[in-house]
């Protein structure tokens, strides 16, 4: 199958091209047909399935950019991570066309700055039922003209209690809509859910694939993660615990041990939550230490090894969980300790002493992130920071690895053994003329 069988518009499927979208994923082949029909769809899919652009495509395809004062359409998320990561997805699938307008609201940013964006008019709203609901109290957002509802990660949703909010927020939606609802679990409590908000739902369920997630139990060990990590040897790894206690305690024994540690769990101020992302998928953070708020809606790439350094309570997230490696066609390894009063899980045990463990060595990662104080408003652009590094300052281009533009900043990793050398004759250069303050992430 391929995207022209689905789209007939040929400004998409270029821009489909040049983005890299060789051919649809099963649940991308599966609801892109009835999402375009306008049915009410209810699919089964988890992270990382392409499930963003199911139904991220017909919002675009549907789009009247000329009507930016009647928002079409509004994406529900149940975390903030999760909606700027869709809300790029998106900005990424209409960058075709011109003068759209994606707007992100969730908690954790000031409301002033988002009521003045909605004034300017907004295409599609992506945003948490939190800060959705209390823009909407407020008179501050306007769903009348929605034609499209979309609940991303439904269950999740109503696990963390927005059931509520989101009843409320449905009530100020037109009743001739579509909705799509997109859940990881068909669980009853979302059936259920389903029936209350859609019409004649169309069911999409793909069939799970085969695993290419090695998944192995050990008994539990003190020093058990640290030998986990000098065996397997890791470039990235994401280490899961059932409380921010643990995740505080393992963070400051793993750096006092000199490795490149970081923790996420829900004491951080948001601003810190996205440096620790930031610094993570930069790769100049090789381990985060992570409560389940990291196990989905966090826009992660595939990593080398999950840890369940607690096992999780239930299946759904241990499934969440390993599912942050093996992603996109890679093979992934999961290990999980199991202590000595949770032997009642059926697996088979190995004992963590019987892995070969090298002389303990520090763990620092092979990356720095840099930080400049200007971004896509100062019309700075990937390329002018490349061409910077590259050909005013002399740097191998091998050495530098992802570049991240924001509005007001930016960041790029650089290899760790000339990241100060870089950083030195940064501060005394220009990017596209500018002189821009420039940091080191720590």
């Amino acid at each position: 199958m391929t995207f022209d069988k689905l789209i007939n518009d040929e400004s998409m499927l270029k821009n489909l091209n040049n983005l890299g979208y060789k051919n649809p994923t099963p649940i991308q082949e599966k609801t892109l047909p009835l999402i375009l029909e306008k049915k009410d769809v209810l699919a089964k899919a988890k992270t990382g399935s392409g499930k963003t652009a199911a139904f991220g495509l017909p919002l675009i395809l549907e789009l009247d950019v000329k009507k930016r004062y009647e928002t079409s359409a509004i994406v529900l998320a149940p975390t903030r991570e999760l909606a700027d990561q869709v809300a790029k997805e998106l900005r990424r699938l209409a960058s075709s066309l011109e003068n759209t307008k994606i707007l992100t609201l969730c908690g954790g940013t000031p409301m002033r700055g988002q009521i003045q964006s909605m004034r300017h008019g907004v295409h599609i709203v992506v945003g948490t039922p939190g800060r959705v609901l209390a823009l909407l109290e407020k008179e501050s957002l306007n769903l009348d003209f929605i034609k499209t509802l979309v609940l991303d990660e439904a269950d999740r949703m109503l696990d963390m209690g927005f059931f509520e909010d989101i009843e409320k927020i449905i009530n100020f939606t037109p009743k001739k809509r579509q909705t799509l609802l997109f859940s990881a679990t068909f669980d009853a409590k979302i059936l259920e859910f389903s029936k209350s908000i859609q019409n004649d739902r169309v069911e999409v369920e793909i069939e799970q694939e085969s695993s290419s997630i090695q998944e192995r139990f050990f008994n539990f060990s003190d020093e058990g993660v640290e030998k986990a990590i000098q065996h397997f040897k890791p470039e990235t790894c994401i280490i899961f615990c059932n409380t921010k206690i643990k995740c505080k305690e393992l963070e400051e024994r793993l750096q006092h041990k000199n490795y490149d540690a970081l923790s996420i769990h829900s004491d951080l101020e948001q601003i810190d939550r996205d440096e620790t992302l930031l610094e993570f998928t930069h790769k100049s953070c090789t381990f985060l230490i992570a409560t389940d708020v990291a196990a989905r809606g966090l826009d992660i790439p595939s990593v080398d090894l999950v840890i369940n350094y607690d096992m999780p309570k239930g299946e759904e997230v241990y499934t969440h969980r390993i599912g942050r490696t093996g992603r996109m066609d890679k093979e992934g390894l999961a290990i999980s300790f199991v202590r000595g009063y949770e032997e009642y899980i059926d697996v088979e045990l190995e004992n963590i002493d019987s892995l070969h463990v090298d002389s303990p060595r520090s763990y620092k990662a092979k990356m720095t992130t840099l930080c400049f104080d200007g971004g896509k408003r100062d019309k700075i652009r990937a390329g002018d920071i490349l061409g910077a590094l590259t050909k005013e300052l002399g740097i191998d281009g091998k050495k530098i690895g992802k570049i991240t533009i924001n509005r007001k900043d930016s960041y790029v990793s650089i290899n760790s053994e000339i990241a100060q050398e870089t950083f030195d004759k940064l501060k005394k250069s220009k990017i596209k003329g500018k002189a821009l303050r420039v940091w080191m992430l720590s």
